[in-house]
């Protein structure tokens, strides 16, 4: 059944139950009635799910506190502009040397509660190549959030037996909640549509190797902006550096107001485009492409119609700049020719190998390992 057919007959039930009765039954059943939708909504996997997780104990007992010394990866924003440089730095040494044994010892837990490649992968390389073990799930129907234990608990048994937790789920909020209730450090490997930090921090990591800098840069973002948690966290990143973004989408996903918003805010030029050719693109230092996540969507002939609008061919790279560099967080479905592949200005599967380096300095980032440390490590294999 569509999300609409779904809507109508959980509508059409509030109606029959509202019709029977007095005026006090009437009221009951309004209460009723509402938690009968509230659960629909926030249990239909066809709904697109906006949830803002809020919550007032930030100040719970020390058994919900971090240890000293460790922190959580959760949202970009959180980080100014001396942090990021210093994460920058740090990738840059486990570029050099990513094997390493300074979280010997210690145990990782990643809960993947949405598919993942590149991210799942990448974090697990990180820890096994510093020294950790991992634990964790790919599917949580093999864990016993199937049987209804709630994200709650399920963290706060994970903390038991993992020094940190590397969490992917399709609620936005997710991780923050989490970072909440957890003692153990919390990192965000995507939370919905909202954001990907780990994501930036390689993005950032990427162009700062290509362009030897991170300031004044043509930005181009193309494709799924709406949903696109990737390009949501580049821009919050990229407001220490003076960018200058083109936004380039149709308008069934163009950049929410929230983030056009954001960048008027805090000083960030944008314009925005509908056209995707080589004169549009000419002046580019970053090409950023993305995919069109089917997934997001609840209406799928809307998918259907937007899927293939923005294709990046070979020949569009005519007027390009000779610093510019196609990125993409992939996977790609069919928005970049593989003829593309052999561009000088391909970067992307260069950019999903810093995925490692970046990840690697994100655990020692979470769990109180300085970047003088890194430098002083004697723990380094070849």
């Amino acid at each position: 059944m569509s999300p609409r057919g779904n809507v109508q007959s959980v509508f059409s039930y509030t109606v029959k139950i509202l019709c029977k009765g007095n005026v006090n039954q009437w009221i009951s059943k309004i209460i009723k009635t509402f938690f009968i939708v509230c659960v629909y909504f926030y249990s239909s996997p066809l709904i697109e799910k906006k949830i803002i997780i809020t919550f007032t104990n930030r100040n719970q007992s020390n058994h919900h506190k971090i240890e000293m010394g460790r922190q959580n990866f959760v949202n970009i924003e959180g980080l100014d502009r001396q942090q990021l440089l210093y994460l920058i730095d740090m990738a840059k040494e486990f570029e050099a040397h990513p094997n390493r044994e300074l979280l010997k010892g210690k145990v990782v837990a990643t809960l993947f509660y949405e598919p993942s490649t590149r991210t799942r992968l990448s974090f697990e390389t990180a820890a096994n190549r510093l020294g950790a073990r991992v634990i964790g799930f790919t599917d949580a129907k093999v864990s016993s959030v199937s049987k209804g234990e709630t994200l709650k608990d399920t963290i706060l048994m994970v903390s038991n037996y993992a020094d940190a937790i590397v969490m992917r789920h399709y609620i936005e909020g997710a991780a923050q909640y989490a970072s909440e209730v957890a003692p153990v450090p919390i990192i965000n490997a995507g939370d919905g549509a909202h954001q990907h930090p780990s994501q930036c921090l390689l993005d950032l990591y990427t162009i700062y190797q290509t362009q030897g800098t991170l300031e004044n840069l043509n930005i181009y973002l193309v494709g799924d902006l709406k949903y696109g948690r990737t390009v949501h966290s580049l821009i919050m990143a990229m407001r220490h550096f003076n960018p200058t973004f083109h936004f380039i989408a149709p308008k069934e996903l163009a950049m929410p107001e929230e983030y056009k918003l954001y960048c008027k805010e805090h000083g960030i030029r944008f314009e925005e485009h509908e056209e995707f050719t080589p004169d549009v693109i000419a002046h580019a230092d970053i090409l950023y492409m993305t995919r069109v996540q089917k997934e997001r969507f609840s209406d799928l002939m809307e998918y259907e119609r937007v899927k293939n609008v923005y294709i990046l061919r070979r020949d569009m790279l005519s007027q390009a700049r000779p610093n510019m560099k196609i990125l993409h967080p992939l996977p790609r479905v069919n928005e970049i020719v593989y003829d593309v592949d052999d561009s000088e200005h391909a970067y992307y599967i260069q950019q999903a190998r810093n995925g490692l380096f970046a990840r690697e300095a994100i655990f020692c980032h979470c769990l109180g390992i300085s970047l003088e440390e890194v430098k002083a490590d004697k723990t380094i294999l070849e």
